[in-house]
């Protein structure tokens, strides 16, 4: 068992905890990095005390002392060299992220139906204002864009709001996005023994001026003030590779920097069968029935809310990607909205200032200037 508490770190957090061996072990969040650690052997010797001898000790085999633990917990579950039981995958996720009691609210959408934009901004009432009225029609379609297919807004969950942004982007401006990963900073995502979320991805972080076209759509479309924009991330996933259960949410011990992540806004690049794994699955919420995931499909987006306008973390958020199991590449651009400036942190020298000029630039090209 592990007793756990937040400290900060770098665009995610770090758990630490004490195991049942006395051994310190540190978990960390958001890129999935971790270590452990073992306190070093004092210098003094201890006196060694007098061993027992066979008369103190009940002559009764250790086996026997593990086959009553087993007996009593049961065939199905399993105990440790030590006689203690082995919790399972599930109860190690349930440990760490306990299920929601039955008075949480959670409304899936209505199957079948499509929501008006009206409906959808209702749903959006406690979140981070988006304006969508300014570019997005009655039936929540772009009303400008200059893509061949158009960019319609759809609601996969009502509370907490999920929403899905179809041809977002084009398959030309998805490849655009992923050449940023030939100049971005690389961050392997390799999870080291104990880490608390599982993920095996290479991760690039971008400077800001080298994805005008990403700030530009997400500007105007959104609503959202450049300022409030963590630096984007390019994360590609091979077969076997995965990002298990996590938060987006920032702790409330690493807040200094732009406040709580208010919006998770992630981008596919590429598109993956349902077979092949990859989707985005949240736990908690439900879609006919089903875990709601979206599967990856170039140029759509996924939206989502982290925590609520106030800051408040939304623990109904909770998802993962899930493994892949084919061959081809599942490549995505993610970026998370705070509730206040945000001072990008890599790669060094980075700005949103330097990333005007650019921005500016690509939103007249793109026909979404207020004068246009």
């Amino acid at each position: 068992m592990l007793v756990l508490s937040l400290l900060a770190t770098i665009n995610g957090f770090t758990l630490t905890g004490e195991n049942r061996y006395g051994s310190k072990t540190s978990f960390f969040g958001g890129f999935g990095f971790g270590e452990s650690s073992t306190p070093s052997k004092s210098r003094k010797k201890k006196k060694k005390g007098k061993r027992l001898t066979n008369e103190l000790i009940p002559n009764k085999d250790t086996n026997d002392v593990f086959s009553m633990t087993q007996e009593a917990l049961g065939p199905e579950k399993k105990v440790d060299k030590w006689g203690l039981p082995i919790q399972t995958e599930d109860e190690i996720i349930e440990e760490l992220f306990p299920s929601m009691s039955k008075e949480t609210e959670m409304i899936p959408v209505v199957s079948g139906k499509e929501y008006t934009l009206p409906e959808i901004q209702d749903c959006l009432g406690n979140q981070i204002d988006l304006n969508l009225g300014r570019f997005f029609d009655e039936n929540g379609a772009a009303t400008q864009s200059n893509a061949a297919k158009p960019i319609q807004l759809k609601l996969l969950h009502q509370s907490p709001p999920v929403l899905a942004i179809d041809n977002l982007f084009s398959d030309t401006e998805c490849e655009e996005l992923r050449n940023a990963s030939l100049v971005g900073h690389e961050v392997s995502s390799a999870t080291f023994t104990g880490s608390l979320s599982t993920r095996t991805s290479t991760s690039w972080f971008c400077n800001y001026a080298d994805v005008p076209l990403l700030l530009a759509k997400v500007n105007q479309y959104l609503n959202i003030p450049l300022e409030l924009m963590e630096e984007p991330q390019i994360v590609r996933y091979q077969k076997g590779e995965e990002f298990s259960w996590h938060y987006d949410a920032v702790p409330e011990n690493a807040l200094e920097n732009g406040g709580q992540r208010l919006a998770t806004l992630l981008v596919y690049l590429t598109d993956i069968a349902s077979e092949d794994g990859g989707g985005t699955m949240f736990r908690d919420l439900k879609y006919d029935s089903e875990p709601l995931s979206m599967q990856p499909k170039v140029g759509s987006a996924l939206l989502f809310f982290p925590a609520k306008s106030d800051g408040t973390p939304d623990a109904r958020t909770l998802h993962r990607s899930e493994v892949m199991t084919g061959d081809e590449e599942k490549w995505i651009i993610q970026m998370w909205i705070h509730e206040r400036e945000y001072k990008a942190v890599l790669p060094i020298g980075n700005s949103h200032e330097l990333a005007g000029d650019g921005v500016r630039k690509t939103i007249v090209k793109l026909g979404l200037a207020d004068d246009q």
